[in-house]
């Protein structure tokens, strides 16, 4: 693995738990917990050969980061009981979107 998806791997668990201190001190725990479990959403890169492409962009090549998909994790932002696993999955995105930013640099 490069050090840029080292990198990207311990965003997906930073980012989240600094969201969750941030915005839900008092069940930061859980809020992480939940938020980090959201990399679920990475098992989509099983249905892709080679699994792990390092220059690949997930968003939009992968069935669970299509923009439908995306529109479908923002709605989740609304109900009070979907909010963290909306939010886990709209940061996932944002980061994997800023990983393909990264790339084409």
């Amino acid at each position: 693995m490069t050090l840029s998806g080292t990198v990207h791997l311990i965003l997906h668990i930073a980012v989240p738990m600094a969201v969750a201190v941030l915005f839900f001190r008092q069940h930061w725990l859980r809020a992480s917990i939940v938020m980090i479990a959201t990399m679920v959403v990475d098992v989509d890169h099983l249905l892709a050969m080679p699994i792990y492409d390092p220059h690949r962009c997930s968003i939009g090549f992968h069935p669970l980061h299509t923009w439908p998909a995306i529109f479908l994790y923002v709605v989740l932002l609304y109900p009070k009981q979907t909010r963290l696993v909306g939010l886990g999955l709209v940061i996932h995105m944002l980061l994997d979107g800023l990983d393909c930013g990264v790339m084409r640099m």
